[in-house]
């Protein structure tokens, strides 16, 4: 027991010092601690040395890691995934894992006989890093974008694939079609149980000590351990009880409460997971490193192959067919759980984890250098693309492409398209439809494009930070250019830039452009601005103004005019 102690005690110590050396070098923190469990682990300075200290601190950290990624598993967006998101997903998982599973056999590993390294490791380079892309994109503010939001919805539908995987798990020593329909009636039999507890029981329970932190923390601990046990009496692992609590509990009205409470929790154990992982790994011989680095080559050349093809063949563009790919580009923290299952369950061997495990560190590191600089490769990537016969959503046929001089001449041109553009063509639509006639948009969204196309309203395909694409939109002959995006989410150019390349090929055009900071209002009227918007100081004045309602109590006649206003409004982006 003093032992186990002491050893919990070095694992957070040095996870705290490698974590805080991986912050400074802006690297994963999961590498800080699986470099700190390799440290001070039997393959390390042995300072931990007990295999039951070792398996105990695996097992807990687990379990409840298990749990934390059921939380973010979202069954509603499962749900309502478009069909692009879909068929991506689909093609991205199988493929990746068939190619896999069929490179793995050629290369001589097992897939029978009690052994199914191949399999295990077939599904674990399927999947991609939630914990690595979520970050980066948050940093980049390209969460919400259309790429953005095609690699989390394909995160999503990953995480069901792992779902599966761990259901069906158990029988691979008896791979049967009954074996696994076994199996899977017996996920159904937790899943059903754990969903109808959550949705009629639990909301009861947790209203009543809604108030008590504690206690909605004990709750959500509860939760866990008593499916996972419920997982282990049907035969299951618990580790996929803890996903199926964490799965049903994502529906659940106290979701985001309870998230919220177990966030530290979480952190701890996902903490003790890495870092008794890296107690595992053992000093990798050439073998094992040569094995990681065709792991790492397989990864990136499968996203392209797999994701690149069907969100070109959906009309998707070049730039948003291949932004996901790059994102998707490393092995997931949800791979080396599945591969820690199968070493677990004497299925996996262990030099197969330890390359895994290399992989991961290896590809966590490039696909993060990768992705911040996503933007810069696709731009030098595209050419290369068109060079091989692929045409992007600009290019059309020779007949269409034909215009006249007047035809060109653009009156209002906005360059970017995003929210408060949208609403702007939405105002226009309502207000001034004959305006709305003269307003040219160049964007590179496929989304966009095909609305705008879809409503009439004249747009161009190109990336407004590229000095050619304004030229090809008109901005020469423009009488009103608008720059409605802020520069955070900008790529490759910047509102003082897009200013002064207009203002330097069109020097009677009235410019219009965007400031996030106050005193970018001066830079932007130096550049050569005739108006800068600050939609800080547009919202305030709102604010003011329903304050100033609520303390005369006319609050409510100003939301019905809002309300009035949004009513029957036509969108193109939410």
């Amino acid at each position: 027991m003093h032992e186990l102690i002491r050893d919990l005690a070095l694992s957070i110590v040095m996870a705290w010092l490698f974590g805080v050396g991986a912050f400074v070098a802006r690297q994963p923190l999961i590498l800080a601690y699986l470099v700190a469990g390799f440290v001070i682990g039997p393959f390390g300075l042995k300072w931990v040395q007990s295999e039951q200290s070792i398996s105990i601190i695996a097992e807990l950290g687990l379990i409840f890691m298990l749990f934390m990624i059921g939380l973010e598993i979202d069954l509603k967006k499962i749900v309502r995934a478009g069909s692009v998101i879909l068929v991506t997903s689909a093609v991205q998982i199988i493929g990746c894992f068939l190619l896999a599973l069929g490179l793995f056999l050629l290369m001589g590993l097992t897939i029978g006989g009690g052994k199914f390294d191949a399999l295990y490791l077939a599904a674990a380079v399927a999947l991609s890093s939630t914990v690595i892309i979520v970050k980066v994109l948050y940093e980049k503010h390209e969460i919400d974008t259309l790429p953005g939001r095609i690699t989390l919805g394909v995160l999503v539908l990953q995480d069901l694939f792992a779902i599966l995987f761990l259901a069906i798990q158990p029988s691979l020593n008896d791979l049967q079609f009954s074996v696994v329909l076994v199996s899977l009636i017996r996920v159904g039999v937790l899943l059903t149980a754990a969903l109808l507890i959550s949705r009629f029981t639990l909301p009861h329970l947790f209203q009543i000590i809604a108030r008590l932190p504690e206690l909605v923390l004990v709750g959500a601990l509860a939760w866990c351990f008593a499916v996972a046990e419920f997982a282990e009496f049907l035969g299951l692992s618990r580790e996929m009880g803890a996903l199926v609590a964490g799965v049903s509990l994502s529906t659940f009205p106290y979701a985001l409460d309870v998230t919220a409470k177990v966030t530290s929790l979480r952190d701890f154990f996902i903490t003790l997971f890495f870092v008794a992982l890296g107690m595992t790994i053992p000093l990798p011989t050439p073998a094992v490193l040569g094995f990681a680095l065709v792991i790492v080559v397989f990864t990136m050349v499968s996203r392209v192959v797999t994701v690149f093809p069907p969100l070109y063949a959906m009309d998707q563009g070049l730039r948003a067919s291949l932004l996901p790919a790059i994102n998707l580009a490393q092995i997931s923290e949800f791979s080396l759980v599945l591969i820690q299952v199968g070493v677990q369950s004497a299925q996996v061997q262990t030099s197969t984890a330890s390359a895994a495990s290399a992989a991961f560190v290896v590809l966590a590191v490039l696909s993060t250098f990768l992705m911040m600089r996503s933007d810069a490769i696709t731009r030098r990537a595209i050419p290369a693309f068109k060079r091989f016969g692929l045409r992007d959503l600009d290019e059309k046929k020779a007949a269409d492409q034909l215009e006249t001089t007047a035809e060109r001449k653009r009156r209002i041109v906005i360059l970017g398209f995003y929210r408060v553009a949208s609403s702007f063509v939405a105002e226009l639509e309502r207000r001034h439809a004959a305006l709305l006639e003269q307003v040219f948009v160049v964007d590179f969204s496929p989304t966009v494009y095909h609305e705008l196309q879809r409503r009439d309203v004249k747009i161009h395909y190109g990336d407004i930070s590229h000095a050619d694409t304004l030229t090809h939109a008109g901005i020469a002959d423009a009488e009103i250019v608008i720059s409605s995006v802020p520069d955070s989410l900008l790529k490759g150019t910047s509102n003082e830039r897009l200013v002064r390349h207009v203002r330097a090929v069109n020097p009677t055009a009235k410019i219009i452009a965007t400031a996030e900071v106050l005193a970018e209002t001066e830079t932007l009227y130096a550049a050569g601005a005739d108006y800068v918007i600050v939609a800080r100081l547009d919202l305030a004045n709102e604010l003011v103004e329903v304050v100033t309602a609520a303390e005369a109590g006319l609050i409510d006649d100003m939301r019905s005019r809002l309300e009035e206003r949004l009513k029957d409004r036509r969108e193109i982006l939410p």
